[in-house]
């Protein structure tokens, strides 16, 4: 837009409108800081300025004598200018002295206007070197410097050049940079807080995702991945741990919600249902019952769904090579099992209400046997269901990938399967618990790592049943 023409709309605030829109409409379409600041940089360039820079501060210590600064956004009206206003974003900040322009717009929190000689301007704040000859060949006329400040705090600055064939930005226009100062700086200071609660949420919920057990015959590889939407963090989880008698619970389970509660409540049922399994002894049906009935006595806002299994073998049975697989559903995905020879059986059964939803209902326990080498997947239903794709064909992916990675250890089996089937990160967060039974007539394989167990459980030769 012609200057002239771009000062009649400042003036009668059509610009002002239209210019403070477009900031808002594209920095509400992110939350992520830098890629906002992307955005800034180009809806500025050649609106109010030939060029100009965006500046974030590292840390929000509004009094620290000297804050980390970083170029994080440019723009040039003219593309053969783009690699040299990048090299110029790249070398200025450690180039600066303290008495620069934007050192006093992040320090004062005040706009910085240089009305003309922008050249020597910057001459004298700019050490010898690659940012004061870029300078020269940049040769801007004027420069103005708005903070970005937003509750107290300077998040960065706007740095934005004229070329001598424009003139210096008039009052009207300073003030219009200022209001975008304060919008964009609003935005991004969203985008900050929504970044750190969601860090918050994700440090809590891989906290509670503790390394599972590894008994002697058994390897177990566990993954958790959050989704694409990072506010989606979630209920998700995994377990794997002893009973008391040496066998092995496996807990596959995800919460209804993805916030902070539903994180919290994943956390709530994770510790009660392990101190269920580990003081009753009980098996998976009993263990979804108890944990059932506590969470109507507490009155816990909690629905999930769940799946437990046990993991048991007698001495006849591991005479013989084989184990059997008990478990139990609480509306959960069903397991599934990858053979010694390649083949996959999905172990379709009956499943219970979820968690939360009718504690009276009666839970139905199954069982399967399986023989050494066999690999037991649980997994939550970000790993087969989204919104192009239903749970049955996920189903029918899953089982199709197992056969195709059959041969891969479990750690890169599991890693292919959430390479492969969500597309990358989907659009929910993903728990997996892979079991694979090594054969027992011989010492644990060095693949499964090393052997994890807590004090007082029996051996391998010493399982109920016996």
């Amino acid at each position: 837009m012609p200057a002239t023409r771009w000062r009649t709309l400042v003036h009668d605030g059509t610009a002002d409108r239209s210019l403070l829109s477009d900031v808002l409409a594209q920095l509400a379409q992110t939350l992520d800081a830098e890629v906002a600041v992307s955005r800034l940089a180009r809806l500025l360039v050649p609106t109010l300025a030939d060029w100009c820079l965006v500046t974030l501060v590292d840390d929000d210590e509004s009094r620290a004598p000297r804050r980390r600064l970083r170029d994080v956004g440019w723009w040039h009206h003219d593309p053969a200018r783009h690699a040299l206003v990048a090299e110029y974003a790249a070398t200025r900040i450690a180039s600066l002295a303290s008495t620069s322009m934007l050192m006093r717009a992040v320090d004062e929190g005040e706009v910085v206007h240089v009305h003309s000689d922008a050249v020597a301007a910057l001459d004298r704040v700019l050490l010898p070197g690659r940012a004061r000859d870029i300078v020269g060949q940049l040769a801007p006329s004027s420069l103005t410097v708005a903070p970005l400040q937003v509750r107290g705090r300077t998040l960065g600055a706007l740095s934005l050049f004229n070329d001598d064939g424009r003139p210096a930005l008039s009052a009207a226009e300073v003030a219009l940079v200022s209001e975008v100062a304060a919008s964009a700086a609003l935005a991004l200071d969203n985008a900050r807080l929504y970044r750190q609660q969601r860090d918050v949420a994700s440090t809590f919920q891989r906290s509670l995702l503790t390394e599972p057990v590894e008994p002697d015959h058994l390897q177990v590889v566990v993954r958790y991945q959050p989704a694409a939407e990072a506010a989606r963090v979630g209920g998700d989880w995994y377990d794997a741990f002893l009973q008391p008698d040496g066998a092995t619970v496996l807990v596959i389970g995800d919460v209804v919600g993805h916030d902070i509660e539903a994180a919290a409540l994943m956390a709530q049922l994770r510790s009660m249902l392990r101190a269920v399994a580990v003081v009753t002894r009980d098996g998976p049906a009993a263990v979804l019952r108890h944990l059932d009935a506590a969470i109507r006595t507490l009155q816990l806002p909690a629905m999930a769904t769940v799946l437990v299994a046990r993991v048991e073998q007698t001495s006849a049975e591991q005479g013989v090579g084989l184990t059997r697989l008990r478990w139990s559903s609480a509306g959960h995905p069903p397991p599934m099992v990858l053979e010694p020879d390649g083949s996959v059986r999905r172990l379709d059964a009956l499943t219970g209400p979820l968690l939360g939803l009718d504690p009276d209902r009666e839970r139905r326990e199954h069982e399967t046997v399986l023989t050494w080498g066999s690999t037991v997947l649980l997994y939550t239903d970000g790993l087969v269901e989204r919104r192009t794709r239903s749970l049955r064909l996920g189903l029918d992916e899953l089982r199709d990938a197992l056969v195709r990675h059959a041969a891969l250890d479990l750690d890169g089996l599991c890693d292919a399967l959430l390479a492969e089937l969500p597309g990358g990160p989907g659009e929910d967060d993903i728990a997996l618990v892979a079991v694979r039974l090594h054969p027992q007539d011989r010492p644990r394989p060095v693949e499964a790592g090393p052997r994890r167990v807590p004090p007082g459980v029996p051996g391998p030769r010493e399982l109920p049943g016996g």
